[in-house]
């Protein structure tokens, strides 16, 4: 795995090269996983991002690599089936950041061991050779050994169950980073401006470095938006008469310390007042409770979570849990946008999550929707695609066995809150020369995990952290002050508001 992912290379091979195979636009998981398939097919592949790798959607996720239960519940055979067999490769290709996650669903009504027991039976069956191991029915005193903070009152019993968690925005830079070895070149902070067109066909992009303000030209054969919630905007570079595809539904999760939920299992409720389904989720030492489903109006960088979805997280999950959490409980929150494919239902929760795969007129390639589990068979379709409308040469995709940046390597640190200002240097180090981490906010909310795991560590943590990215990369006292109030006026928004 040669060479380095640092922004001043890949500026210096953007500046040497003077047509790209590919240009992905959007550094999420669908636009990464793109980048490393074109690559790792051998395409010259360029992706540019507006903010940092990860960003939006992609690092504010439940966390979980799943086949998706309620995805079964709506009869989308074809989505599970797929994103089990995902889910199977990702535990193979990325074991540092993906491991194997018990659940338990409990039973409070006579009905629901055998019906969700029934579902999840099958869930295993089709998980097939890639499955995590098989579900099985736990008595009252079981579940309760597992889950001991679960309300025993009316309790039947339950239903185990297997499916992956990971740590989102750290697999996003192994993606990243695996890319880079393949010789993609990838640059955050990098927002396309325009699209270059001739005779009405896209042939590549305008773009701009944030940092120097320096615009570039960049010619390629293929350009494929894979922005997620900002799929309509691109598509509107494109044709200004474009109608919006995307409706967007924001999704928050409240992190919680550990005694919520001792023990190494998860909780899934799988119905609450507005049908969705209700998680508890251990992840680095605190626990996740998730999510909503909220339509929003517009697609912003930085999603805040609602009064009401504060309220109804802790509502529902109190009416499970011995001790119920509230708002002075909450260690971070954060909110994520979900890419919903428009169609005629009216509510988003019932929308499919599969992906779609739209070609223009212009020959532009747009790939939007799906989920974080599926992001490589999405990258995979895309490819195809773009070789068959573009005379590319052939070439088969090679991810699915590919073990991704740092497989073989210890897990990452993720809760920085302990360590001395050395430790904390060395981090950042390997962080500024091997990552892209170009802002504190980069270092603390995607490289480390602070910011979600603990808010008020992080804002503690950002003066030091500043200071040291200062010094490592040769920026002012200005710098500094303007970092720390950027990162603060971002993480105030982490914690909710004690009434």
């Amino acid at each position: 795995m040669g060479r380095m992912m640092n922004r001043n290379l890949m500026i210096q091979q953007l500046d040497a090269t003077p047509e790209w195979d590919v240009c992905i636009i959007g550094g999420g998981s669908t636009g990464l996983g793109t980048a490393l398939d074109a690559a790792s097919r051998g395409f010259k592949t360029i992706l540019l991002e507006q903010f940092d790798f990860a960003k939006g959607t992609s690092s504010r996720s439940t966390k979980l690599v799943h086949g998706g239960v309620r995805y079964l519940q709506q009869g989308n055979i074809k989505l599970v089936l797929e994103a089990l067999k995902e889910r199977g490769l990702l535990l193979q290709n990325a074991p540092h950041l993906v491991h194997n996650q018990q659940f338990v669903v409990p039973n409070y009504k006579w009905w629901e061991k055998p019906f969700y027991g029934i579902g999840l039976k099958i869930y295993d069956k089709m998980a097939g050779k890639l499955g995590l191991g098989p579900s099985e029915f736990l008595s009252k005193e079981e579940i309760l050994k597992l889950a001991p903070t679960l309300d025993p009152e009316d309790l039947k019993g339950g239903v185990l169950y297997h499916d992956g968690q990971f740590d989102d925005a750290r697999l996003a830079i192994s993606i990243a980073q695996t890319a880079v070895a393949h010789h993609a070149v990838l640059l955050n902070y990098f927002p396309v401006s325009a699209l270059l067109k001739m005779q009405q066909k896209v042939c590549g992009v305008w773009a701009k470095d944030s940092f120097t303000g320096k615009e570039y030209e960049i010619k390629s054969k293929v350009v494929i938006n894979a922005t997620g919630v900002f799929t309509d905007s691109i598509m509107k570079m494109d044709d200004a008469k474009h109608k919006s595809i995307i409706s967007p539904s924001q999704g928050i999760h409240l992190v919680v310390d550990k005694e919520f939920l001792p023990g190494e299992t998860a909780i899934m409720i799988p119905r609450t007042d507005d049908g969705r389904v209700l998680f508890a989720v251990p992840w680095h030492n605190k626990i996740v409770l998730g999510t909503t489903d909220t339509p929003v109006k517009k697609a912003v960088a930085e999603p805040v979570p609602l009064e009401e979805e504060i309220d109804f997280i802790l509502k529902h999950i109190g009416r499970y849990l011995t001790k119920d959490p509230v708002r002075k409980d909450v260690r971070s929150m954060f909110a994520g946008l979900r890419p919903l494919v428009k169609n005629k239902g009216k509510k988003t929760a019932a929308l499919s999550r599969d992906h779609l795969i739209d070609v223009a007129d212009s020959g532009m390639i747009t790939i939007t929707g799906g989920k974080w589990t599926t992001y490589r068979k999405m990258a995979e379709d895309v490819v195809n695609i773009s070789i068959k409308e573009n005379d590319l040469k052939q070439a088969s995709c090679i991810t699915s066995d590919m073990k991704l940046y740092g497989h073989d390597q210890p897990s990452p640190l993720f809760d920085i809150a302990s360590l001395n200002r050395l430790q904390l240097k060395t981090i950042l180090k390997k962080a500024m020369e091997e990552e892209m981490c170009m802002t504190i906010e980069d270092f603390l909310s995607r490289r480390t995990r602070q910011l979600l795991l603990d808010a008020n560590a992080a804002i503690t943590a950002a003066p030091v952290v500043s200071e040291l990215m200062a010094e490592l990369g040769h920026k002012d006292e200005t710098w500094i002050k303007d970092e720390i109030s950027h990162f603060n006026e971002i993480a105030k928004h982490y914690l909710p508001i004690i009434n």
